[in-house]
């Protein structure tokens, strides 16, 4: 498991990681749907590019209902602010849509709460977040 602070820059793509011997460049969109996971672990949004009428469905549940929304969730939300950690990240980018699998650990004062399977489809039209619909296990 890597600590906070390396899980944030690698999900951001600021640490070098080993590549594989044809990896692919990261597209916009796959960008923006790592800024959007390592802020769920920072709560900077400030980096996260979101369509001002961006959205966000959980479970079926809508959750975010503007790109201000959002963006004020992921920095002041006390849902996102009991993410200790998230790994195991993996993304399917296709176009405009990408599939984001991982797992996040949960807990309060150093005490681990749960750990939980995410899988979040992003739509990312012109490299900014429109569309988010997470799903938790």
């Amino acid at each position: 498991m890597i600590r906070k602070s390396l899980a944030i820059a690698a999900l951001a793509g600021l640490v070098a990681v080993p590549a594989t011997a044809h990896a692919e460049p990261v597209s916009p969109a796959e960008s923006a749907a790592r800024a959007y996971i390592a802020a769920l672990l920072s709560h900077n949004a400030s980096n996260v590019p979101l369509a001002p009428d961006a959205h966000r469905v959980e479970n079926g549940v809508p959750t975010g209902f503007s790109g201000a929304d959002l963006k004020f969730q992921l920095e002041y939300g006390p849902q996102y602010r009991i993410i200790t950690a998230i790994y195991d990240l993996t993304v399917t980018t296709n176009g405009d849509h990408v599939d984001t699998h991982y797992r996040l650990d949960t807990g309060l004062f150093g005490v681990k709460l749960k750990t939980a399977e995410v899988t979040e489809s992003f739509e990312v039209p012109g490299g900014l977040i429109k569309e988010i619909n997470a799903t938790f296990k």
